[in-house]
């Protein structure tokens, strides 16, 4: 008696199957999405960051990923002697670095050097 009801319950539930290429359609625009979203940006941003690391120069002011500030000193290959504080040097893997710390402008007042002479430049003619 009760198995009936189950079997009765099961055959009337039965939902219709989907078709295949609805399936495939969801699934590239799924993969698009991902693709757009977050590979994309990530190798633009691998990309940037090994262009940088491939510039790096004597002498350059930097940040590592360790949150560490210093001078590099010496490159050898792909490890470099960064100056930490006076008389302390550090060799860290290239790949570390992770930002190129570049002066700000000086300014003189509230105005950058460059627009001064702009304005200069401007009352002159």
């Amino acid at each position: 008696m009760f198995i009936n009801d189950a079997f009765a319950a099961t055959s009337e539930a039965a939902a219709p199957a989907g078709t295949l290429g609805g399936t495939l359609i969801q699934l590239a625009l799924i993969l698009l999405i991902f693709y757009f979203f977050l590979i994309r940006p990530q190798k633009k941003r691998m990309n940037e960051h090994t262009a940088m690391v491939n510039a790096l120069k004597v002498g350059d002011d930097v940040l590592l990923s360790s949150g560490i500030y210093g001078k590099i000193t010496k490159i050898k290959d792909d490890k470099l002697l960064v100056e930490i504080a006076p008389n302390v040097e550090i060799t860290v893997d290239r790949m570390t670095v992770g930002t190129v710390i570049v002066e700000p402008q000086k300014t003189v007042g509230n105005v950058s050097k460059v627009e001064k002479t702009t304005k200069k430049e401007k009352k002159g003619k």
